[in-house]
């Protein structure tokens, strides 16, 4: 009897540790086939996931760089600018074709418009600088002979002016052959053009209507992009004696602004000296009113008063 409670108490705890490592030797040397499937199928769902992410990410990045390459971003397009050619020949075929559809295309602005119907268009006119400027002149003027052509300042530009010469609208189509940073009209391009629009309004109301830049302000507000028509609009300032201030903006077609100035104008003590006559036909004078009044001395014969016109 005693012997038998000495087995009992000898084999128990045997038993008893042989049934909890059993599980562990059994984890261990397992070779049920269904259990390696379910231990290598994590590992296949997880590399097929990685493999559609990398795919689509793939198919994300092309997408985004073909679209980004036909519609670039603004800043995207202004640090990396798509090259452009020269400016061509201007007496190619082709630059004469693509001069008369900008000439076209300025002519029917939409702004250009607007302004030729409002109610008061009858206090401006419409006036073309350069159109009528001598050629043997024209050679050696920066911005009517020097820098005309296609991809520069391709075509004369249109000045829309109120009577008073208070104020103006000036279109101007600006090229690619403009640029300082590539497809960005060069800065010291904005200021020439700033100094003569705002020169015309200037000189027009000082009183020998000569007169010289003494101070330009410029600040720059946006980048002027090249291949397309800017608005600059100038109003005149105080006048005074032989002084002239105007002030100007630069505007896209869409309103953006992109440049503003300010400027002085003094005429010159020398200025009786001078030919306006010539600084008329560079600025580009208003129409003759057919209808105007016209006022004959004793005598004077009306026909050959009409042959001169």
């Amino acid at each position: 009897m005693s012997s038998l409670l000495v087995r009992r108490s000898i084999f128990r705890p045997l038993k008893s540790r042989t049934l909890t490592s059993s599980p562990r030797n059994s984890y261990s040397t397992s070779s049920d086939p269904s259990s390696a499937q379910s231990s290598a199928s994590p590992s296949h769902s997880h590399s097929r996931r990685r493999l559609l992410t990398l795919t689509l990410t793939a198919f994300a990045s092309l997408t985004a760089y073909a679209v980004g390459s036909i519609y670039p971003p603004p800043p995207l397009s202004l640090l990396f600018p798509s090259p452009a050619p020269a400016p061509p020949d201007p007496t190619s075929p082709e630059s004469l074709e693509y001069t008369a559809s900008l000439e076209k295309e300025l002519l029917s602005l939409p702004l250009l418009q607007s302004l030729r119907a409002a109610p008061d268009a009858k206090e401006w006119y419409e006036a073309r600088p350069y159109q009528n400027f001598p050629e043997e002149r024209r050679v050696n003027n920066l911005t009517a002979g020097a820098l005309r052509g296609p991809g520069k300042l391709a075509v004369p530009p249109v000045v829309w002016v109120r009577r008073n010469e208070s104020e103006s609208f000036v279109f101007i189509h600006v090229g690619r052959g403009l640029c300082g940073h590539d497809g960005i009209v060069h800065g010291g391009m904005l200021a020439t053009l700033l100094d003569e629009t705002m020169a015309r309004t200037a000189i027009n109301n000082l009183p020998e209507r000569i007169g010289v830049t003494a101070t330009l302000n410029l600040n720059y507000r946006a980048p002027t992009k090249a291949d397309q028509f800017i608005v600059i609009k100038t109003k005149l300032g105080e006048v005074k004696g032989r002084k002239a201030n105007v002030s100007a903006r630069v505007e896209d077609l869409n309103g953006t602004l992109l440049v503003e100035a300010e400027a002085m104008f003094v005429q010159p003590k020398y200025a009786k000296l001078l030919n306006t006559a010539t600084m008329r036909q560079v600025m580009g004078e208003p129409p003759r009113d057919d209808h105007e009044p016209v006022h004959l001395a004793d005598g004077q014969d009306m026909k050959a008063l009409r042959r001169e016109k």
